[in-house]
C-alpha cells in the first residue's frame, strides 16, 4: 500500500463517517476524526495481522478501541475490509441495527465492548498476559483518547503490564488536547505525558498521528521489539481534523453538521453529491 493510497483510504473513511453520522443523527464525528490516520495506518498499512474471513482467528492481532465512542470510525474500516458488509454502515445507531454508538464484541472484527472510557488498557493488559501465558506471538494494540487518562485505571493498568513485562502490549494516545467539553489544559492537565508513561515502566515514543508515513515508521518493528517494556504511542493529533470548523473546537465533540455546515464539511471532504 502507498502512502497516496492510503491517505486517499483515510479520506473516504472521514466521508463515510460523516454520512452515517449525519443518516444517524447521531455520532462523534470530530473525535473520530483526530484518529482516523492511526485506524487506516494499523489496518491498512501492514501493521495489525486480521483475518476478515476468518475473525476469531488465534493467530490474530487483537485490538482493543478504548476510545470507544469513535466506534463509527472502527465500523467504517472493518466493513470496507470485509468483516460485514458495508450495506449495514447506514443502519448506525438506526432501530434494530448492531451499530451501536459504541463497540460491541458481537460485531465481527471487534474484540471488546468499550466506550466505559479507562477500561480498555486493562481488557488489553488482560489479553497480552494470556498471550505471553501461552507463548504466543500476537500484538495486542490499544488506542486510547488523552482524556480518557485522567481515569485512575489507566495507571493501574500501567504499572501491572510494565510489572508482568507484557513488551507485545502497545497503548496508542489518540493526543489531541481536548476531552468532551473544554481542553485538558483548562480543568485537568495531562502533561508531563511522556515522562508519566516512563516513570510507569514503560517505553515511549512521539509521532504526528496524521502523517501516514510517519505512523507507519513509529510502528514498523512492533514485531520485532528487543525491550521487555510495552510500548506507548503519543500521537499528536487535532480534533475534527479535516474539517476545517469543526479542527480543535470544543463544540464539535458530539454535534451533527446540518444545512450550510454539511455542505461545506463535503465540500472539504470532496464528497460529490451529485
Amino acid at each position: 500500500m502507498t502512502i497516496e493510497f492510503l491517505k486517499r483510504k483515510a479520506n473516504w473513511v472521514r466521508k463515510q463517517v460523516l454520512e452515517m453520522a449525519v443518516n444517524a443523527g447521531a455520532g462523534h464525528i470530530a473525535p473520530s476524526f483526530s484518529c482516523i490516520d492511526i485506524l487506516v495506518a494499523l489496518y491498512y498499512g501492514g501493521i495489525l495481522r486480521v483475518d476478515s474471513k476468518n475473525p476469531l482467528w488465534l493467530g490474530r492481532d487483537r485490538f482493543i478501541l478504548s476510545k470507544g465512542q469513535v466506534a463509527v470510525a472502527l465500523y467504517a474500516i472493518l466493513a470496507d475490509l470485509g468483516f460485514f458488509s458495508k450495506k449495514e454502515l447506514m443502519s448506525f445507531t438506526c432501530d434494530g441495527s448492531r451499530l451501536g454508538g459504541h463497540t460491541e464484541n458481537t460485531i465481527p472484527g471487534v474484540e471488546a465492548f468499550t466506550g466505559s472510557l479507562g477500561h480498555g488498557l486493562s481488557i488489553g493488559a488482560g489479553i497480552a498476559l494470556a498471550g505471553k501465558l501461552n507463548r504466543k506471538k500476537y500484538l495486542t494494540v490499544v488506542l486510547l483518547g488523552d482524556g480518557e487518562c485522567h481515569e485512575g485505571s489507566i495507571w493501574e493498568a500501567t504499572m501491572f503490564s510494565a510489572q508482568h513485562k507484557l513488551n507485545r502490549l502497545v497503548a496508542i494516545i489518540d493526543y489531541n488536547g481536548l476531552s468532551a467539553t473544554d481542553y485538558l489544559k483548562n480543568y485537568l492537565d495531562i502533561e508531563p505525558l511522556k515522562k508519566k508513561w516512563l516513570a510507569f515502566g514503560w517505553e515511549v515514543r512521539i509521532t504526528d498521528g496524521h502523517n501516514i508515513k510517519k505512523l507507519l515508521n513509529t510502528m514498523e518493528d512492533l514485531r520485532r521489539r528487543k525491550s521487555e517494556k510495552p510500548l506507548a504511542i503519543v500521537a499528536k493529533t487535532v480534533k475534527g481534523k479535516g474539517i476545517s470548523f469543526m479542527e480543535n473546537k470544543p463544540i464539535w465533540h458530539y454535534r451533527i453538521p446540518l444545512g450550510e455546515e454539511l455542505e461545506k464539511a463535503r465540500r472539504e471532504l470532496c464528497i460529490d453529491e451529485s
